[in-house]
């Protein structure tokens, strides 16, 4: 594998970054919580890096460089007054509305993270690191891992109450037809597609429209409000 470029924005500093919204937000407001989950994933790939956990830890970092940037690029649009992506564009719509739940506001937040933007910072990382997809499998993989790991902590925390009184919420019933293992499946299949069109950017553009917009429509239905 090539050496990769010198980064411009290292973990450390997207994670400053963070930290930096979840000050300056309001608690309740929809973008602050999934920055809250999402800064704790960040931060636990951080210190998996830290650990060896990562085989490859120059992929690692960059993986998780590139993922991080396309989100906190989102953000920036959004206070400059410019369109973000279509799949960040309903949580930033919805994140006031007294209707949408805590867990929907992280989990609608996970959905355009992975669903888009993973797939996208997996090609932008092979192309700094000048390898194929498949060398960074496992840093993919160990990444999704994480995420998967806190999902469960996270819908308990932000879905507390006997199980008895959520088979009959109807926040239950929408958001189980949303799995973020399928999520991660998909978009490792959406990344090699993307990968294989490099020689056909017009195609590629029109794949990566279209993914923007198919993660967008899930995470607008999954943020349709609810009555308390």
């Amino acid at each position: 594998m090539a050496q990769c470029e010198q980064l411009t924005s290292p973990v450390d500093s997207v994670i400053r970054r963070m930290r930096a919204l979840d000050t300056e937000l309001p608690a309740r407001d929809g973008v602050a919580v999934f920055n809250r989950v999402y800064l704790a994933v960040t931060e636990a790939v951080d210190r998996s890096i830290d650990t060896g956990r990562f085989a490859d830890a120059r992929a690692a970092i960059t993986l998780d460089v590139r993922f991080a940037e396309r989100y906190l690029t989102a953000v920036d649009a959004v206070a400059d007054e410019r369109r973000p992506p279509a799949c960040w564009r309903p949580l930033f719509q919805f994140r006031r509305h007294p209707g949408v739940r805590p867990l929907q506001f992280a989990l609608a937040g996970i959905n355009a993270h992975i669903g888009h933007d993973l797939a996208l910072a997996l090609v932008d990382a092979c192309r700094t690191l000048d390898c194929e997809p498949v060398e960074l499998e496992d840093e993919f993989d160990r990444v999704g891992d994480l995420l998967v790991s806190l999902e469960e902590r996270i819908r308990e925390d932000l879905m507390p109450g006997p199980d008895l009184l959520q088979i009959a919420d109807p926040l239950t019933h929408l958001l189980g037809s949303w799995s973020l293992e399928r999520a991660r499946d998909a978009t490792w299949s959406a990344a090699r597609a993307l990968w294989a069109l490099g020689r056909l950017p017009d195609l590629a553009a029109e794949f990566t429209e279209r993914l923007d917009a198919a993660v967008g429509f899930a995470s607008r239905m999954l943020l349709t409000p609810l009555p308390d």
